[in-house]
């Protein structure tokens, strides 16, 4: 079987167990999804799987990976990913797959998936630095600190703490557990927060132990 699937975060909610205690989860709609391509060791130097998340309409495919889609025999689709390892040469061109083929309740996964976007953002903020003194007729307050001494290296060491660009990042959320499936919808109830805003793309895969 392939080591995951591709998916949509929807957003969080609350569930409660057997007991009564709730539980945060994010819902991930986590497919259908197509195979697309498989990779081989003869051809390709390694074995995986991709996979074709979240159809979107042929008019709006160019021609190339409109006949890649057509000679897999699945839809055109806005997400396409791989998977490596030789479980996912089990699996045919133009297969559907769905949540229940891969996950079971229980399992752990990690969740992969790009981080919002902060902007220009200060030192505090994109670095989590300290701030300094505000009395006693302070003039640091919110600033990056010295940038390096004159005499000696009489420039910035690389990797200095300084604003800039902030988020949109690959983040990767490590051993989640699955709360609770829906096989009908192909959605998963996952404890626990996921990376990216509502609606943003994620990968799925097993937690390695």
């Amino acid at each position: 079987m392939p080591l995951g699937l591709l998916g949509k975060k929807l957003g969080m909610t609350q569930i409660f167990d057997e007991s009564g205690s709730m539980i945060p989860v994010t819902v991930i709609l986590a497919g259908p999804n197509f195979v697309v391509q498989k990779r081989n060791i003869e051809r390709d130097g390694y074995e995986a799987v991709q996979l074709g998340f979240d159809e979107r309409p042929e008019r709006n495919v160019n021609k190339p990976d409109l006949g890649n889609f057509r000679k897999a025999d699945a839809p055109p689709c806005y997400f396409l990913r791989e998977f490596r390892g030789a479980e996912t040469q089990t699996y045919e061109v133009g297969q559907k797959i769905g949540v229940c083929d891969v996950f079971e309740d229980g399992d752990r996964i990690d969740v992969i998936g790009t981080s919002k976007g902060r902007g220009f953002a200060s030192v505090r903020k994109r670095h989590n630095s300290r701030p300094g003194p505000k009395s006693h007729g302070s003039m640091y307050h919110n600033r990056p600190g010295s940038g390096g001494a004159s005499s000696y290296p009489s420039r910035t060491w690389k990797g200095k703490h300084n604003p800039g660009h902030h988020g949109t990042e690959r983040v990767t959320a490590q051993n989640l557990r699955i709360v609770k499936r829906d096989p009908e919808k192909n959605i998963l109830f996952v404890r626990g927060s996921v990376p990216g805003a509502n609606n943003g793309y994620v990968m799925i895969r097993k937690h390695a132990k």
